[in-house]
């Protein structure tokens, strides 16, 4: 009676091992319709992301790369191009970014994402309000004396929270708490001049007027100055829309 036993219990095991075997294979793959297996996204290998080129070498080209970028972001045809593993040990011994972006600390801001670039392309200052003192100036000349970044774009950004601020409490006769007050001491260049407009909306004249005021600093720093002449260095002024995610260019930008 046991030797009887013996194939009907081997066919069970057997029959138990194939169905898991099956059961294994259909987590792992999928049909097509034809009763062929697929490999499922997982299973299948990392493409890595595509390269952004060589590197821009002069304002005109890396202003151009940067608006190209920004019109996919807009688009959104994003290539998140040089942000793999082959990028980052790539530029682990050096680096040499193209641009510098003075922008605002706005969570809705992302510069890299904004210009659609990757790793090493961008030196990006980010403060409230875009506003910039020694420290901050000095952060942003560190790319073209050192590295011959050729481009620097301040880029200030519609319903900015913290130059709505300032204003409101320049406007209101307030300070604001601890060294937020500092900001708007900075500011305060910027509201003048859009008091001085009369513009319907005073916090938008501000942010452009903020805008323009810290890229006519920056061209006349005594470090930049020389390069902007040289026409190595170009300061361009431009203003991002969070409705549309569009960079418009206010000033500077560099002719081809």
């Amino acid at each position: 009676m046991g030797s009887a036993r013996q194939p009907q219990r081997r066919a069970v095991l057997t029959g138990g091992l194939l169905a898991t075997a099956a059961l294994v294979t259909g987590c792992s793959s999928k049909s097509d319709g034809t009763g062929t297996a697929q490999a499922t996204p997982a299973a299948a290998a990392k493409t890595p992301s595509p390269s952004a080129g060589p590197r821009p070498d002069s304002p005109s080209t890396a202003f151009a790369r940067l608006m190209e970028g920004n019109e996919r972001w807009v688009g959104g045809a994003l290539q998140h191009p040089d942000q793999d593993v082959r990028r980052r040990e790539a530029v682990a011994e050096e680096q040499k970014p193209f641009g510098v972006i003075v922008s605002c600390i706005d969570s809705r801001v992302p510069p890299e994402l904004v210009f659609d670039t990757g790793i090493g392309d961008l030196f990006v200052i980010r403060t409230g309000g875009h506003v910039i003192q020694p420290v901050v100036t000095g952060s942003v000349e560190y790319g073209p004396v050192t590295s011959g970044t050729p481009l620097i774009v301040v880029l200030g950004h519609q319903r900015c929270g913290a130059i709505k601020a300032a204003y409101e409490a320049m406007r209101d006769g307030k300070k604001l708490p601890g060294n937020l007050q500092a900001i708007v001491r900075t500011l305060r260049p910027a509201y003048e001049a859009a008091v001085a407009q009369k513009a319907a909306d005073p916090v938008d004249a501000m942010i452009r007027a903020h805008i323009r005021q810290t890229s006519a600093e920056l061209r006349s720093n005594t470090s930049l100055a020389p390069l902007v002449k040289k026409g190595d260095l170009a300061v361009v002024s431009a203003y991002y829309s969070l409705d549309s995610g569009e960079v418009e260019v206010i000033a500077g930008a560099p002719a081809a």
